[in-house]
């Protein structure tokens, strides 16, 4: 499948290169010219700038959310990610509150997911997207069928957008711009906030904030309900509430009533799921609300949501002290 074979001893060699499963890249573009009226010679001729990059191989080998909870965590909820969200908060106030009445979704977790993809903007990627996508979907068979569509999205994309496919950069996984959205995200979810005519997720904090807000409600944000709440567990009922899965399921009465002590304040009829989260000093239990699961929306690692969640929480506190 083109993937770079290297012989024991010797250093990686990670330059990108050209592909070598051509056969599977010219079936690509057959089926973008019959579903979508592409050009076959225009996609021949793009094809042959795009390039495999083995260093995007092994970066998808060893995500982050590999990580155990107290390793993962000291990556994002940082003093300098704080105190940058604090700046980005103020400097987009009125964006922010306008998002905010707009789509209901607080700023604070805004600014979060924008502070945790990219660091407000200042890290969005160094890779060419159509050579990301490229290089997953016909050098990397675990992941091939998702990046073949997300490559379809892509092509999609920028010719709504009228933008050059060869010239976008992103995330080794073709993620893009301050909120780091795919192709079928930007699709979907992405809006022209600023009015000016065009999406911008590169360069127009607005877009950004009003694309990240938009995702949220699309995906069903409560606004006002609690995210996660830290509990106490009691006996040993508690532990048939722990499996995968971070999609609230059990009633407040069926988490009481397996050992699971809930602080006051949870709204009625809402439902939550125990998660533990693994520290250097022993399990800590979190019961996960609605608005927790439409984090992990974004991306589906409780790690990542939890991540959010906690920074978006210092940011708040923090925004509100140096308003006072």
């Amino acid at each position: 499948m083109g993937l770079l074979v290297l012989s024991a001893g010797h250093a990686k060699d990670l330059s990108p290169r050209k592909f070598e499963n051509i056969k599977a890249i010219n079936q690509f573009i057959r089926q973008m010219v019959q579903k979508h009226t592409f050009r076959q010679t225009e996609l021949e001729e793009l094809f042959q700038k795009v390039r495999l990059h083995p260093g995007i191989i092994e970066a998808i080998s060893r995500p982050a959310e590999a990580k155990p909870w107290y390793d993962y965590r000291p990556i994002f909820v940082t003093p300098s990610r704080i105190n940058g969200g604090v700046k980005f908060w103020q400097q987009h106030k009125e964006l922010l509150e306008q998002a905010h009445t707009t789509y209901g979704v607080p700023a604070e977790i805004i600014t979060s997911i924008i502070g945790v993809e990219t660091r407000y903007g200042r890290h969005t990627g160094r890779y060419p997207i159509i050579d990301s996508l490229s290089t997953l979907a016909f050098a990397y068979p675990p992941r091939s069928r998702f990046f073949k569509a997300e490559l379809e999205q892509y092509l999609l994309m920028t010719r709504e957008e009228r933008l050059d496919p060869l010239t976008l950069k992103g995330s080794y996984a073709g993620a893009m711009g301050m909120p780091q959205f795919i192709a079928s995200s930007f699709r979907r979810y992405a809006v022209d906030f600023d009015k000016s005519g065009q999406r911008d997720l590169w360069k127009s904090a607005a877009d950004a904030i009003g694309s990240v807000a938009n995702y949220f409600k699309k995906h069903h944000w409560h606004s006002g309900e609690p995210i996660a709440s830290r509990v106490e567990v009691h006996g040993e009922r508690y532990r048939l509430l722990l499996s995968k899965g971070i999609k609230p399921d059990k009633t407040q009465q069926q988490l009481l009533d397996n050992g699971v002590v809930l602080p006051d304040g949870i709204p009625a009829g809402i439902k939550g799921r125990l998660i533990a989260f693994e520290t250097r000093t022993g399990p800590e239990y979190w019961v996960v609300w609605h608005n927790f699961y439409v984090i992990s929306r974004y991306n589906h690692s409780a790690l990542y949501s939890m991540a959010v969640f906690q920074l978006s929480e210092k940011i708040r506190a923090l925004y509100h002290e140096d308003d006072n």
